[in-house]
């Protein structure tokens, strides 16, 4: 889940929120996901479901798909 994680931070650091308004990214994470592009929230999802389907027991033996 990693590669997905770190994607995720880099777009965000790198949005409008974090660059131009000056925001924090927990900020605009928590508060003002509207204003971040839809690649950032699309990799919030994709962390999302990697996070879950590590915990999820049938994924556990067929292997989590990242």
């Amino acid at each position: 889940c990693e590669p997905v994680i770190q994607a995720f931070k880099d777009c965000v650091f790198n949005s409008d929120c974090v660059v131009k308004d000056g925001s924090l990214p927990s900020d605009c994470i928590k508060n003002r996901l509207d204003e971040l592009p839809e690649q950032c929230r699309l990799l919030r999802m994709a962390a999302f479901e990697c996070k879950r389907g590590m915990l999820d027991m049938r994924k556990r033996f067929r292997g989590n798909n990242a």
